[in-house]
């Protein structure tokens, strides 16, 4: 097996509100990869005296902990107790009600000797490589879906979007959320590498348009997760002024690339 991590702040002068970790149990049998997209409040009142890297480590930690352990559970199960933990650990003084509490998309996989699972909620992105070099992306696009003008103000994503049916939905404080995830599970064999991504690396093929999932795949397999932060810095730097690329709300992303070859 074969690991590369990479996960970079957009700005050094700010947390890195990303989480990623791989979980390898200690019976050597099977193991998960996690990244997750902590999303980054407007100014303002969020309801909660936590920041949001606090929120990610807590839930990473809990979904890593849980999908490593609870080989009995769905990992739809695994995400609606991670939340339900997390939620716990701060509701004694936090209003976990506020739409813009603390949360995160999340993309989760869990590999075993007769399967690979699968879940994605918001606009992370996960990628599988079957043996014969083709790659199926695994995408949540409620999100992409929702038209222009929804988009238009923060308010308006938090208060009547958010984790609301006809919008979209993410990690936060109600365990409910997991049932509306993309799931899925493949045979193992029909696996050979996957790749998970936060939508600050995936910029390169979603707003860039710098190649497909096939080219993005490819480039993080042979030159590294490295190499795929490093073009995408380029590509956000050489159109820093023109903002030429919709729907690109910040210069620089947090970017999270987790690949493991099987």
């Amino acid at each position: 097996m074969r690991t590369d991590l990479v996960s970079e702040p957009g700005d050094p002068n700010r947390p890195n509100e990303d989480f990623a970790g791989v979980g390898l149990p200690a019976s050597g049998q099977g193991g998960c990869a996690i990244v997750l997209d902590g999303v980054t409040p407007p100014r303002g009142r969020t309801g909660c005296l936590h920041s949001v890297p606090w929120f990610t480590a807590r839930l990473g930690g809990a979904l890593t902990e849980l999908t490593v352990s609870g080989r009995d559970l769905t990992l739809s199960e695994i995400l609606s107790r991670a939340i339900g933990r997390t939620a716990e650990a701060h509701a004694p003084t936090c209003d976990l009600s506020h739409p813009r509490t603390p949360q995160a998309t999340v993309a989760l996989v869990r590999w075993s000797a007769e399967a690979v699972e699968y879940l994605v909620l918001s606009d992370s992105a996960l990628l599988l490589q079957s043996p014969d070099g083709s790659v199926t992306p695994v995408l949540d696009d409620r999100l992409a879906r929702l038209p222009r003008s929804a988009l238009a103000t923060d308010a308006l994503v938090d208060t009547t979007l958010r984790n609301k049916e006809g919008g979209f939905f993410t990690a936060a404080a109600d365990p409910s959320v997991a049932a509306h995830a993309v799931t899925g599970t493949v045979p193992r064999g029909e696996v050979c590498a996957l790749a998970a991504l936060t939508d600050g690396a995936s910029r390169w093929t979603e707003k860039f348009h710098e190649g497909d999932w096939q080219a993005l795949f490819e480039l993080v397999a042979k030159e590294g997760a490295r190499s795929l932060v490093d073009r995408v810095r380029e590509r956000e730097a050489a159109d820093r002024e023109e903002r030429a690329f919709l729907g690109r709300g910040k210069t620089h992303d947090d970017a999270t690339v987790v690949f493991v070859e099987l």
